[in-house]
């Protein structure tokens, strides 16, 4: 098909500048039938001669078409469409440009055409309305000049004059318009000046389907002042690019000229002999091992012939800088000082004495020892209660440097003893960053949240902990990044936990474990007016006498907004009524403002926690339980819901632990009902429903035992029990095992107001070492066996028994 265009039409080798001149002015010349071509990019001018690229499968027909004519013309029209292969009949402009096809060549799926443009034309009818399209096409003649149309051009070719230094594509284009037209032609000058500018396809399709001249040259030169101006833009932005691009260049050959002269004269080094002049340098102040010194002196020697752009160099250069910052044989003196010990730990925490004893004790071992090393101290206690600020202060009172991170959810063993030097990003572990950033090779580290330590595909980092704290093994601490034994063995490690359950036990047999239990209302009262209300009011900016609390108003706030274990919630309490104090403050509130009991609701919204509603009747016991938050009271309540059949029904979301206690203690009452005074046939057909309220808590444990069977004793003998608090194990003989947490369940009984507590008699040693303060004012009876128990639950074996 390329061959039969290619013949059709009649190829000139190049325009002839003659024939270009005496275009076709009137209408007989030009023929009135035309194929038409549709373009979508933008319209053609009269005097242009312009390449076209196009797609030979959807146009070869049209230039076809054209090439079977003698005349060889072709009207392109603009059309809306964004492609010209999509567009219609009803798509075209009105106005177009008559052009004669000088050279069609077919390539690769593409035909390269070259047209010249004529003449404008308007479309009046298609005759074709499929392609090739085909149009009945009436003739625009040239208007004659206006006065006028003088200074017009004259201000278009100034205008065109200050664009030619700006862009110098234009100069190439306008040299061609002289050789074919003079300046003095306003019609073809208007023209090309349009075809200048890089202005929209409507805006040049307006200045086509101008035919007045004035009309046409005036909108020809606001796009000429258009152009003008993002010229001058771009302009002004690329001096700017290339002037900075000028000064870096500028910089940098200045820089390296530095560097080469400095070198030249001796006066400078290159960037790796100064890298390992500075390791150098760090060596010297540090006391190496053998296998560490002679591992360095290979790193350095093939540091020295590696290119510093490799990537074993920046591998080798990282690894020197991790070495030789690690603190190799770098003590710090230890404050052996026991009476300054004490200060510390009485100047920072309030209360905890058993805590500050244990401490002082360790402390004391290690002063008379002369050093204090390879111990690991677990500080386990509710949330709040002061764990992380107590090892600070053991820090601070051996006069040693601290750090602490955190190893709750870390499941990586890479974060304990770093990752091989083979990978992208690899890093030592944390206890060897911890000792860098020390500066010393004998901190103390804190790891907080030990219990919450998790394990994964990537290995159990709680096993890896084993070799980092046992003072048998870290002597020779071995850290997969560096590949070096180091001796952590002068650590001071001290790890904090909520609970000791989810810590594995070969890492428990290890620490020395210190119990730090939660804070009473007494406690929480002196600590409130000590160090947290003290502190908040510094941090807001106020005079320590621009609030007051008073001692009620102080017990209010703790009993109904900050009753757990620990301070935590009772400094955030605090910390919200010196925001709100300095808000009144701001708005012209005199000072000091007065806080009492009765504005907390106002300051804090309702309390958080209410008293405990006291349970009572046959059938509900009182029991001491021990929670992450400290202790608590659990009532528990056992029915008989009817007598269709015998058995037992829990509830309240209970662990299996505690379901099997339940068991037990049915089993052991069933079986002994008549010893203890009950009626041995009411199990026979009871159907029993024990409840633990809340229901929504889940609970677990064995300490509830002896309540449990408690209540089922005060059910069977339809007597209520008197207020009395109760925890311990039950087996099936009637024996009763020791539980866990004494001082919690003591506080929990403290703040429910009951004074007669029973406790297994094995946990006697632990009541003793309960505080005084705790203990004072409670009954407490001991008991090896339920039958012990069971004269002081009723009221009636109560006076049988003082009879």
């Amino acid at each position: 098909m390329s061959d039969a265009i290619d013949t059709a039409i009649t190829t000139d080798t190049e325009l002839a500048s003659e024939d270009s001149v005496n275009l076709a002015r009137a209408r007989d010349v030009l023929p009135a039938l035309i194929p038409v071509l549709p373009v979508a990019s933008r319209p053609f001018f009269p005097g242009q001669a312009v390449p076209l690229l196009m797609d030979a499968k959807e146009w070869s027909s049209t230039l076809k078409a054209v090439g079977e004519t003698e005349h060889k013309i072709l009207g392109v029209v603009l059309v809306r469409t964004d492609s010209s292969e999509a567009a219609g009949p009803a798509d075209f402009h009105r106005v177009g440009t008559a052009c004669r096809v000088h050279r069609v060549h077919a390539d690769e799926g593409k035909l390269q055409v070259l047209i010249e443009c004529l003449q404008r034309f308007r479309l009046e009818q298609f005759v074709e309305r499929q392609r090739p399209f085909t149009a009945r096409v009436d003739y625009l003649p040239e208007p004659t000049p206006e006065p006028e149309v003088k200074a017009y051009a004259m201000a278009i070719i100034n205008t065109i004059k200050e664009l030619l230094p700006l862009n110098p594509l234009y100069v190439e284009e306008l040299r061609m318009f002289l050789d074919r037209f003079g300046p003095d032609d306003p019609s073809h000058l208007a023209d090309f000046a349009a075809s200048l500018t890089t202005s929209t396809k409507d805006q040049l399709q307006e200045v086509l389907e101008a035919l007045p001249l004035l009309k046409r040259m005036e909108k020809v030169l606001v796009l000429l002042n258009n152009e003008l101006e993002l010229a001058r833009a771009q302009q002004t932005i690329r001096q700017s690019v290339e002037e900075r691009m000028h000064k870096q260049q500028r910089e940098f050959f200045l820089r390296e000229q530095l560097k080469a002269i400095q070198k030249e004269l001796g006066i400078a080094k290159d960037d790796r002999t100064a890298e390992v002049d500075k390791f150098r340098e760090r060596l010297t102040a540090l006391t190496l091992t053998e296998e560490a010194q002679k591992r360095v002196d290979e790193e350095l020697d093939k540091m020295a012939i590696l290119e510093t752009g490799s990537p074993e160099y920046a591998v080798t250069r990282n690894y020197l800088d991790w070495i030789t910052l690690l603190p190799w044989g770098r003590h710090s003196k230890d404050r052996l000082d026991l009476k300054r010990a004490r200060r510390v730990l009485d100047r920072d925490h309030y209360g905890l004495e058993d805590v500050k004893d244990r401490i002082l004790e360790f402390l004391a071992v290690g002063i008379m020892k002369g050093e204090i090393a390879g111990s690991i101290i677990l500080l386990v206690g509710p949330p709040g209660v002061g764990k992380t600020s107590v090892g600070r202060s053991i820090a601070d009172a051996l006069g040693r440097r601290f750090y602490r991170f955190s190893v709750g959810g870390i499941r990586d063993e890479a974060e304990i003893k770093g990752h091989r030097r083979t990978y992208i990003g690899a890093m030592p572990g944390k206890f060897l960053q911890a000792v860098k950033d020390a500066g010393t090779a004998n901190p103390v580290i804190l790891l907080d949240e030990i219990d919450k330590i998790g394990a994964s595909y990537r290995g159990d980092p709680a096993s890896a902990l084993l070799e980092v704290l046992d003072p048998e093994q870290n002597v020779d601490f071995l850290d997969h990044y560096l590949d070096l034994r180091f001796d952590l063995s002068k650590v001071l490690f001290v790890c904090t936990a909520n609970q000791t359950d989810s810590i594995p036990g070969p890492l428990l047999d290890r620490m020395e474990v210190i119990q730090l239990s939660g804070y009473i209302a007494e406690e929480k009262l002196a600590i409130a007016r000590k160090f947290l209300l003290p502190r908040q009011i510094e941090r807001a900016g106020l005079q320590r006498d621009a609030l007051k609390l008073d001692t009620r108003t102080l017990r209010a706030l703790i009993d109904g907004y900050a009753r757990d274990a620990g301070v935590r919630r009772l400094e955030k309490q605090l910390g919200k009524i010196v925001r709100k104090t300095t808000v009144r403050l701001l708005e012209g509130a005199k000072s000091p403002v007065v806080i009492s009991s009765d504005s907390l609701k106002d300051l804090l919204g309702s309390p958080v926690f209410r008293d405990e509603r006291k349970l009572s009747g046959p059938g509900v016991v009182t029991g001491l339980a021990w929670t992450a938050m400290g202790g608590a009271t659990l009532s528990i309540e056992a029915v008989r819901t009817h007598e269709a059949a015998r058995g037992l029904k829990l509830t309240g979301q209970l662990g299996e632990v505690m379901k099997e206690s339940a068991e037990i203690a049915y089993g052991y009452i069933l079986s002994h009902a008549r010893d203890f005074g009950a009626d041995p046939s009411y199990f026979d057909k009871a159907h029993i429903h024990l409840h633990v309220p809340a229901g929504a808590t889940p609970k677990d444990g064995p300490s509830a035992g002896i309540t449990i069977a408690s209540a089922l004793l005060s059910l069977a003998r339809n007597q209520p029990v008197r207020r009395v608090a109760m925890t311990g194990e039950i087996t099936l003989t009637g024996e009763v095992f020791p539980i866990g947490g004494i001082r919690e369940k003591l506080v929990a009984a403290r703040r429910a107001g009951i004074k007669e507590i029973i406790l297994p008699a094995d946990n006697a040693g632990e009541y003793d070492e309960v505080p005084e303060h705790v203990r004072r004012g409670l009954q407490v009876h001991f008991a090896n066996h339920f039958a012990d128990l069971v004269p002081l639950l009723f009221a009636s074996d109560r006076t049988k028994t003082r009879q």
